[in-house]
């Protein structure tokens, strides 16, 4: 049994099946969920642990839906939009980069992993690539165990 495979089982606990992760991605409606939707159109396999939230842009990506992810039983976040420079709402991607670096100091003060929290860029023709994306952040997750560290926060306020 792999250290993956073994760590996943023990978190689910003995004779459970292995840990599955939950993860939420928030993807722009003109790239990112258009890759995604290639991939399908593609036959491409990824693991199907990933539920997209399709957003307008990832310049609308706020704090609080982060945080709504974890709270719901996400154990990893994705946040996944279109190239810089290639935004169509002209620089919407520019402010989701610049939140970013807010949000990660903001959610590391709280006592949220941040590895648990992917950023990236896909365009509508990079169906491989997010193929490629939700594989390795499945693999990553699987790895690190069940999120509980977020109800341990809420409990401890």
């Amino acid at each position: 049994m792999s250290e993956a495979t073994n760590h996943g089982a023990a978190a689910a606990g003995d004779g459970a099946a292995p840990f599955e992760p939950k993860i939420i991605a928030y993807v722009c409606n003109w790239c990112t969920y258009l890759g995604a939707d290639l991939a399908g159109t593609n036959r491409l396999e990824y693991p199907a642990n990933v539920r997209i939230v399709r957003l307008p842009c990832t310049g609308r990506i706020d704090f609080n839906l982060i945080v709504k992810a974890f709270e719901v039983g996400a154990d990893a976040v994705l946040v996944s939009g279109c190239h810089p420079g290639d935004c169509h709402y002209t620089a919407g991607n520019f402010h989701a980069r610049r939140r970013w670096v807010l949000f990660r100091r903001l959610l590391e003060a709280v006592g949220i992993e941040t590895q648990r929290i992917h950023f990236s860029w896909i365009s509508a023709a990079e169906g491989r690539k997010f193929q490629q994306v939700v594989t390795e952040i499945t693999e990553t997750t699987r790895q690190m165990g069940p999120y509980r560290a977020y109800r341990q926060i809420c409990e401890a306020t």
